[in-house]
């Protein structure tokens, strides 16, 4: 089994603490010394309480699932003799609320478009290496929510 690490940390300073007006601006640290900067999302945690240039935990999740898929349709394509030159995803994500009443992550909407060199794929192909795509991430297997792909040939 595969272990992958994040250092979150975030530290109060001279804020007060308990009226609930510190900032949620934290970083993320990775393995291979990355460092990104987080916050709450502002349409959860109103500004200045939030940093809106910071990624937060909703759009990390979108992020993943769309770069996971990614690198699957890459791998993929290359196996079928595809050369890619770009692939661009403008993907999105959409909270609901379950049974109980708790927010989630109900739907994301992945929007690739690939740029080919040589051959391009009809249709039928493209939306074929997708659904393998889609099949092998395991981001995707690991949320409740539901993933569309609206693949297109840029």
């Amino acid at each position: 089994m595969s272990l992958y690490e994040a250092k979150i940390d975030w530290r109060r300073g001279d804020q007060p603490f308990t009226d609930k007006r510190y900032s949620r601006a934290h970083l993320w640290s990775f393995d291979g010394g990355a460092v990104v900067p987080a916050s709450s999302a502002p349409s959860s945690v109103p500004l200045p309480m939030s940093d809106p240039a910071a990624v937060d935990p909703e759009e990390a999740m979108i992020a993943s699932l769309s770069s996971c898929h990614m690198l699957w349709f890459l791998a993929f394509a290359a196996n079928a003799g595809l050369v890619i030159d770009r692939y661009i995803d403008q993907a999105d994500g959409q909270m609901g609320k379950d049974e109980a009443g708790r927010r989630y992550l109900a739907q994301v909407t992945l929007r690739p478009i690939t740029i080919f060199a040589g051959r391009r794929p009809d249709q039928a192909e493209l939306d074929a290496l997708h659904h393998q795509a889609h099949d092998h991430c395991e981001m995707a297997h690991s949320v409740k929510a539901t993933i569309t792909v609206e693949a297109a040939v840029g």
